[in-house]
């Protein structure tokens, strides 16, 4: 193998004048040289971010409890949609289904009740439109025992391939 070579190194003039100490700094050139420093030191501090404390919360300060005033508020008056309205309802559904050349539609007093009035008890009014919409040839899907026909579970198949007025009424009411 080679020797290796080294060599010392030598000690410039001008290293050796960097090296002297230098006269104190008047107070001027001192603020201005860190003038020029803090825009620096802000760079830095924002590509390193240090975590900062938050600050020291206030002890809560409990208030003595006031007692609530009790205001008996009425309930807002529910507008219930009538007979009229669910029978242009199942009209308007009957119209959709002829339209799209189907041949009938099954409709049930729950879904139809949900589906106008979630939430509103008018199962009396959705079963009485539904039982004046049904013309000759509809037939109940399921049909209530009962003698007024009012029941969540009522379905019936509307047949919407011919919808003329002329068609007689299923129940004459």
């Amino acid at each position: 193998m080679p020797a290796k070579k080294t060599t010392a190194k030598k000690v410039t003039a001008t290293a050796a004048k960097t090296a002297v100490k230098k006269p104190a700094a008047k107070k001027e050139e001192v603020k201005a040289a860190e003038a020029a420093v803090k825009p620096v030191a802000k760079k830095a501090a924002a590509k390193n971010p240090v975590a900062k404390k938050a600050p020291a919360r206030k002890p809560a300060v409990k208030k003595a409890a006031a007692k609530p005033e009790v205001k008996k508020e009425e309930a807002p008056a529910v507008n219930k949609k009538s007979v009229k309205d669910y029978v242009d309802i199942i009209n308007w559904k009957k119209g959709e289904a002829h339209g799209m050349d189907w041949l009938y539609i099954e409709i049930s007093a729950d879904a139809l009740l949900t589906e106008v009035e979630a939430g509103v008890d008018n199962l009396e009014t959705v079963c009485k439109a539904m039982l004046d919409t049904m013309l000759e040839g509809d037939t109940f899907i399921y049909e209530p025992k009962t003698e007024d026909k009012v029941d969540r579970a009522l379905k019936v198949r509307y047949y919407c391939d011919n919808l003329s007025p002329e068609r007689k009424k299923y129940f004459n009411n």
